[in-house]
């Protein structure tokens, strides 16, 4: 029954998610490479509190990435000049990250692409539409992270 339902090239939500955000990826990525960026650089930057930093420690969170991928990106984002770390003043432990003048400018660049897709996307899509998509994507990621099982026996 499973091999029928996959051989009829009917496409899962997963496959439409998966489908809709590599191209969305792809976009930015292109985009970044005009700049010799990438779109993990623009998304941390975006991530960065302009004026007063943010605790390295919160960044993994608010990104939704995990401390390996995101301590390799900081570490490059350094290298190029974009962000310095500062110790934090109020936990001697952890550091505050801060945008160097050409890592704000980088962010605004960033920032300028990703409001102007979502200008793009709202001017495409109806209001009414646009809050549909958005309840059917609150209930996918709360399935996705009920920790249930999907398998039915």
């Amino acid at each position: 029954m499973l091999y029928l339902y996959f051989s009829m090239k009917v496409k899962t939500i997963d496959h439409i998610l998966r489908t809709v955000w590599i191209s969305v990826s792809k976009m930015y990525h292109e985009e970044a490479l005009k700049k010799e960026s990438t779109m993990a650089t623009g998304f941390t930057l975006i991530s960065i509190d302009p004026e007063q930093g943010t605790p390295s420690m919160a960044l993994g969170p608010k990104m939704g990435m995990e401390a390996t991928s995101l301590s390799r990106t900081l570490k490059s984002m350094e290298a190029k000049g974009l962000i310095i770390r500062k110790p934090n003043p109020e936990d001697g432990r952890g550091v505050i990250i801060h945008l160097t003048e050409f890592g704000r400018n980088m962010r605004d660049f960033s920032k300028e692409i990703v409001l102007g897709f979502d200008q793009k996307v709202r001017q495409a899509i109806t209001q009414e539409e646009l809050e549909t998509f958005n309840k059917v994507a609150q209930t996918i990621m709360d399935l996705a992270q009920s920790n249930q099982p999907f398998i039915n026996k």
